[in-house]
């Protein structure tokens, strides 16, 4: 028996999971790492603590299971997009924090970016809106905020990468600067229909090429990987949310997944095509394997969602563990009219606010812990709601099933809240860890652990379908007073 070990490196958390060759994932380890807060709206790794809880993890995982190293026949990585480090080439040192994805520090510089006319240049090119979010700002701005770093860009002594790249060349002892086609697509810097570096977005940022990892497809050979000294070949690398996709077997244009993890990412396959979002949504690199032709998604994203439940755990207090948000939102009938819209860092698809602010509407005397418990796990629903009738108006298609995975998918309330709210199936897998999954499989491809697709999805089975149980006169008004309360968080930071 052989099997593929998955790094999953996600925001709050580094992750190892165990695959089988019958898509079985045996065991997962997880272990939690700090966020750093410098400045409002502003979000930091240790790229070291990244480093350290995912090697951890691994080892860790290895000693547990069993399982020796002869008997890993690939690693995949899958990782927290956009997430920017910049490192020292002949020290590996990183010259600064990570800026995660979450940060808004560059708001004012993609401001600029669209007063000089650069949205539809930048949407052409990348099929992104310009946006804080994206990986360019956030390496422009450390370029221009070390000391001494655009000299040292300038010469080539600095490299770039999104977290996946920089996992790549720290188990590879500093060998391989490399990344993969859909990490590469969230920079923001890259144009996916020439499936290149773009010299002008570039030079738009002012970001020295030299600094730029190469790129592959997902599925591909990318080096070995030294795992107590055993040479274990890395064979397989997508951003967490395109391998999500994959690992959910949506492998067919207009098949959609939802991953419900600290942000919620609605993703729909669009097949060789790219398609030009009318409606706020994302086009983007989907995974393949060398040698395929490039395929697309539609991507809409949620800033926060399951961080909203984290919040009320850490910073509210309102209980001790994550899971219990489940058992206290079915301890009322409903929100008692309360609304709560979790825009702690802006708000992301169909909107694209950056300056929106969280807020608590229609409290009353009566409102209890329960109701703003219950009202932070409908607004997660609500804001994949409003992805998927994007989704549907620039497709054309109207779903009738949603694949879901991820943490929170574990919590019936809210996939059954999830399925009232869009009037559609929601699917659960036998397993939730789609995104490890998906990388394991395209490593696994890769290799030759599985012959194709079709014995892929043969091998996968459902845990549970929930139907819409929701009369359309309820789902209207509670949809439209969603609605209404994100109306009043819209632009919030930016009035005076």
């Amino acid at each position: 028996m052989k099997y593929i070990l998955a790094l999953d490196q996600g925001t709050t958390s580094s992750r190892a999971a165990l695959v089988d060759e019958g898509q079985n994932v045996l065991s997962v380890l997880s272990r939690e790492f700090p966020q750093i807060y410098p400045r409002e709206g502003w979000v930091e790794h240790d790229p070291m603590d990244i480093w350290s809880t995912q090697y951890g993890v691994m080892m860790e995982m290895m000693a547990k299971s069993g399982v020796s190293p002869q008997e890993i026949a690939a690693i995949g990585i899958t990782n927290q997009r956009e997430t920017t480090i910049v490192w020292e080439k002949e020290t590996g040192k990183p010259i600064y924090n990570a800026i995660v994805w979450q940060c808004r520090r560059t708001s004012s510089q993609i401001d600029e970016l669209k007063a000089n006319g650069y949205t539809q240049i930048i949407r052409e090119k990348t099929g992104l809106i310009p946006d804080a979010y994206f990986s360019a700002s956030k390496i422009k701005w450390i370029l221009d905020n070390v000391e001494g770093a655009r000299q040292r860009a300038d010469r080539g002594d600095l490299l770039f990468g999104t977290v996946d790249c920089w996992l790549i060349w720290k188990l590879t002892d500093g060998k391989v600067h490399i990344t993969d086609v859909t990490n590469a697509s969230r920079t923001m810097l890259y144009n996916i229909s020439a499936m290149d570096w773009d010299d002008e977005l570039l030079k738009v940022f002012d970001i020295p090429r030299s600094m730029l990892p190469a790129v592959k497809a997902s599925g591909a050979f990318y080096g070995y990987a030294n795992v107590s000294g055993e040479q274990i070949p890395i064979a397989g690398v997508a951003g967490d949310q395109q391998s999500a996709l994959f690992g959910q077997a949506c492998f067919y244009k207009g098949e959609a997944k939802n991953t419900y993890g600290t942000g919620c990412f609605l993703l729909m396959n669009t097949g060789g095509k790219r398609v030009t979002s009318e409606n706020g949504l994302l086009t983007t690199a989907a995974a393949t394997l060398e040698g395929e032709q490039h395929e697309y998604a539609l991507e809409g994203s949620v800033f926060v969602g399951g961080a909203v439940i984290q919040w009320l755990r850490d910073e509210m207090r309102f209980f001790t563990e994550s899971r219990d948000a489940e058992y206290y939102a079915q301890k009322v009938e409903d929100t008692g009219g309360v609304v709560v819209v979790p825009a702690f860092t802006g708000i992301g698809a169909p909107y694209w606010d950056m300056y929106a602010r969280g807020g608590i509407f229609g409290i009353t005397r009566g409102t209890k812990r329960e109701h703003i418990i219950r009202a932070a796990q409908e607004a997660i629903a609500y804001q994949s709601a409003d992805l998927l009738c994007a989704m549907e108006k620039d497709t054309g298609v109207r779903l009738k099933a949603l694949k879901v995975d991820g943490g929170a998918s574990r919590d019936a309330f809210l996939m059954q809240f999830q399925a009232d709210i869009l009037n559609a199936e929601v699917i659960k897998p036998r397993t939730h860890e789609a995104t490890a999954l998906g990388v394991a499989l395209l490593a696994g491809l890769t290799v030759g652990i599985w012959k194709n697709r079709q014995e892929i999805k043969s091998q996968q089975t459902i845990d549970k379908t929930f139907y819409p149980q929701m009369d359309e006169h309820t789902r209207n008004k509670k949809f439209g007073r969603w609605h209404k309360a994100v109306e009043r968080c819209l632009g919030w930071e930016s009035e005076e």
